[in-house]
């Protein structure tokens, strides 16, 4: 099969769906596949000076300050460009979208002009993200569902509505399958009449850097001080600053490493400002951040309702470090081998005070050596040759009609 994907970002970008695009594209081609990913060409200090033959990047503008993100304009200009760069590829059998904003306009735009069928991948809960950056958030999603309407005109069955889930369910009613990262994110959707039925595909981990990482972390967690690791997009969603906070509160003798960038990492490093035991490590590559998760006791994820499916615990789970999960969802869908932080549907001061509560009971069962081991299941079921297999089954079953 010859199967393009449509993100919002391009790959070489930082963020958890990128990561799973790259390895669902480098696990596809090992199965005999061909791969072609259409997102906006980078900007910036990290843009590529070698064109990868397997992207598509379109003409864009950078939309953050750092250049690390940018958008493509989806329109008849962004057509034309891609109709013409695509000639010199192979013909397409199946489009798989993996945007929720200008990707997704422009990647069913593509389908609908040749005839493709679409299997779209949802990643975004709309509704929570917006409301976390912006106070404006409902004339935002109204503004969003004009620009959806808009955009996809004669493309997509017209789906009235100005919430996060008319959105949703506009930019999925051209798909002929839909699929989603995690079983909670997936009820959602169907609950919403997004679509149903919903096929839950977990993101994965590549195999192969899980075992070098397995094979390179100590073979035991001897007891003692404790280090957590929080790793992700510094912005408020995440909820880094008020973890910072509940870990200076919380007054735990253990060593603490923040991994990543984003807009708040000044407010970040002030808030910890005079403790010589949280370290800010930056962005770092895949393999290193893995091999940072492998040797860390526990890691800390903090968003609420923002995650569809959180990648990060899964990594850890497979790769044996147990989770502090603020997220009911997330540490259902997890199962096990985690401490599970009370009072998430209160109010932010509860939030963190069971925050603070959960590092400190945390620190102590890892000083004693009692801290919860993931479950097997998970480790087994998340690596990303059994994800393939399963997208695979979608797609052939698209085809197949």
């Amino acid at each position: 099969m010859h199967i393009v994907f449509f993100g919002d970002q391009h790959l070489d970008s930082l963020g958890g769906a990128q990561v799973s695009m790259r390895l669902q594209r480098e696990f596809l081609e090992r199965a005999g596949h061909t791969v072609t990913v259409v997102a906006p060409k980078m900007h910036g200090s990290r843009t590529s000076d070698v064109a990868d033959p397997s992207n598509i990047d379109l003409p864009s503008v950078p939309i953050t300050v750092d250049r690390e993100y940018s958008m493509s304009w989806p329109g008849r200009a962004t057509d034309r460009f891609l109709d013409r760069a695509m000639t010199h590829r192979p013909p397409v059998d199946l489009v798989h979208v993996q945007a929720d904003f200008w990707g997704a306009f422009i990647g069913h735009r593509y389908a609908a002009r040749h005839g493709i069928p679409v299997v779209h991948t949802l990643h975004n809960r709309v509704d929570v993200g917006i409301a976390a950056v912006t106070p404006l958030h409902r004339p935002v999603l109204g503004v969003l569902n004009l620009w959806r309407r808009r955009a996809l005109h004669g493309v997509a069955a017209p789906v009235g509505g100005s919430d996060g889930w008319a959105f949703l369910r506009g930019i999925a009613s051209g798909a002929s399958a839909v699929t989603a990262p995690s079983t909670h994110f997936a009820r959602r959707i169907e609950e919403h009449g997004v679509f149903i039925p919903v096929d839950v595909v977990w993101n994965g981990i590549d195999d192969d850097v899980r075992e070098a990482t397995l094979a390179a972390a100590p073979t035991d967690r001897a007891p003692g001080r404790p280090r957590f690791v929080w790793l992700g997009r510094m912005s408020p969603e995440k909820r880094l600053l008020p973890f910072l906070e509940a870990f200076v509160a919380s007054g735990v003798d253990a060593e603490l490493e923040i991994i990543g960038g984003g807009a708040q990492r000044a407010a970040a490093e002030k808030t910890v400002a005079g403790h010589s035991n949280v370290r800010f490590a930056g962005k770092l590559s895949y393999q290193d951040t893995l091999a940072r998760i492998a040797s860390a006791d526990a890691l800390v994820q903090t968003s609420i309702g923002f995650e569809t499916q959180g990648m990060t615990p899964f990594e850890a789970a497979t790769l044996g470090t147990p989770s502090v999960i603020s997220d009911p969802d997330i540490a259902s869908e997890l199962g096990g081998g985690l401490w599970a932080v009370p009072g998430a549907a209160g109010t932010e001061a509860q939030r963190k005070a069971g925050l603070v509560e959960t590092l400190r009971r945390a620190a102590s069962d890892i000083a004693a050596g009692t801290a919860p081991t993931p479950m097997r299941e998970v480790s087994e079921a998340f690596r990303q040759s059994s994800r393939t297999a399963a997208m695979i089954e979608v797609y052939e079953r698209v085809l197949a009609g």
